[in-house]
């Protein structure tokens, strides 16, 4: 097997430190161990016509990372345009915020052509391509353009929305055909699962049966691959991790008192803004928490060039200062605002010395940084986990004290519960979504993947009875790209 990862950005081990992120953390050990090559953009762009995409190419164990420079004249378009003020809006259930262009949607699709092209120098006749989340939608569409026959799966790792949200983005029929060209699309949950199958079967008027989709153009299949992290790595990198400096010096300024942490991307799926409120909310009911828990809130900024991310930063900074302008003291300050990343061996830290983690986004598709606060607990003294119902990782984390992240009044009770539970339940809740982590680790994640993506062409399945022809649409087929075929 050559196993050819695609993403919109790679991530680069770096020498000495230890692997970062959900998706790094999955694929670089692929990579490394398996001969597999991840292209991705390298971050910057291109001007001109490139005939032949600009590769950078970096070993990595018996592997390689393989670093693209976008085309200058669309990666706007495809990036900021089309992808996340369209797609990221839509796929969180935003359909309020999505805002795109003809010529967004036009960059988009140049680029997954772009990317098609640049493909096929790491393509040979065992290859499998296993491509990551929603910004290539279109890719294996233009890869069976260019006459590649071989497995192409694809893992979304948002969230994927109803039948109504996803149809207000522009151009949605088209691209969901164009979907079809995958043989393998991997979601993080059954909801997730059973709103693209509803769409294919209502929308397009396919046959769906099994959780496939049977089109003229060949089956598709949808299953559920709901993503873990590595508990035993991240847990012994949080014992490490409490002599840090940057988490030593957190410790002896909390003063004996309990500290919440949230860290996350500064986006509007993440439920901040209701985040804070509710810590407002839990200061102005039970006053004797003052000075008795702060809040450590950690918000990554990212696409500042979109306004919405823009108006987030603004609103969240001066709601930050009102809070602590209303329950502050001259010698307390009851939330802790950082607008800047850790690496996770000062989160992982950082996670262990907070006794309650909230995680209350208002969409997500899974959130690993529930699961890497679970890991990162002494086992003899561990925190509490607020999660909010509607991340993907609420349905194995069950053990958490679950929320409405649109409930203020309800966040505020279950942040003050949490901050003084016994210690024997706050064991018996850890334990029980520690035996999850473990049963569901990262690297069984991508091994499934894989090994599902394998078997796509050889077995879609036990379909049972399939009509002999599939129906023939009743709207006019559109061509993508001279059309779709695989199989």
């Amino acid at each position: 097997m050559n196993l050819v990862i695609v993403s919109n950005r790679v991530a680069r081990a770096k020498p000495n430190e230890p692997i970062t992120g959900g998706l790094a953390a999955a694929l670089l050990p692929v990579v490394e161990k398996s001969g597999a090559i991840w292209v991705g953009s390298s971050g910057r762009v291109r001007d001109g016509n490139q005939k032949e995409p600009f590769a950078e190419i970096e070993a990595l164990g018996t592997g390689a990372l393989a670093m693209l420079d976008l085309p200058a004249a669309h990666y706007g378009g495809y990036y900021e345009g089309f992808a996340n003020s369209a797609l990221w809006p839509a796929l969180h259930s935003r359909a309020d915020l999505i805002r795109a262009s003809e010529e967004d949607y036009a960059s988009y699709r140049e680029v997954n052509a772009f990317m098609a092209r640049a493909l096929l120098r790491f393509q040979n006749p065992d290859s499998m391509f296993w491509v990551q989340d929603y910004h290539f939608l279109a890719l294996a569409a233009e890869l069976r353009d260019l006459g590649i026959t071989q497995p192409i799966g694809l893992f979304m790792h948002t969230p994927w929305p109803a039948r109504a949200v996803i149809a207000g983005v522009p151009h949605h029929r088209a691209l969901i055909e164009a979907m079809l060209a995958y043989d393998l699309v991997g979601f993080q949950t059954d909801e997730d699962c059973e709103n693209f199958l509803s769409y294919a079967e209502a929308d397009l008027e396919l046959v769906v049966h099994n959780g496939v989709v049977i089109s003229q153009h060949g089956r598709t299949r949808a299953e559920v691959f709901p993503i873990g992290i590595d508990p035993q790595k991240f847990a012994q990198l949080a014992a490490k991790a409490v002599t840090h400096p940057d988490v030593s010096r957190l410790r002896r300024s909390l003063n004996g008192e309990a500290l919440a942490i949230g860290v996350d991307r500064l986006d509007y799926s993440k439920g901040l803004v209701n985040r804070i409120k509710a810590f407002d909310r839990m200061w102005t009911l039970q006053p004797q928490l003052k000075r008795a828990a702060s809040l450590l809130q950690i918000a990554t900024p990212s696409r500042g060039a979109i306004e919405a991310y823009g108006n987030l930063q603004s609103e969240l900074a001066r709601l930050v200062s009102d809070v602590n302008g209303i329950h502050g003291e001259a010698d307390w300050t009851p939330i802790r605002y950082l607008n800047k990343g850790f690496g996770q061996a000062v989160l992982a830290g950082l996670y262990r010395t907070a006794q309650v983690g909230v995680v209350t986004p208002l969409q997500d598709g899974m959130n690993l940084v529930a699961k890497e606060y679970v890991a990162a607990q002494n086992p003899e003294n561990p925190g509490v986990l607020v999660l909010s119902k509607y991340a993907g990782a609420a349905n194995e984390l069950d053990a958490a004290l679950l929320v409405n992240p649109h409930d203020i009044d309800s966040m505020a009770r279950a942040i003050a519960t949490a901050l003084s539970m016994p210690l024997p339940e706050r064991r018996m809740r850890w334990e029980a979504m520690m035996t999850r982590l473990r049963n569901h680790t990262i690297q069984q994640w991508s091994a499934d993947f894989i090994d599902a993506l394998q078997e796509s062409q050889v077995d879609a399945g036990p379909l049972g009875p399939i009509p002999a022809e599939p129906p023939t649409p009743s709207w006019p087929l559109r061509s993508v790209n001279g059309g779709v075929r695989y199989h």
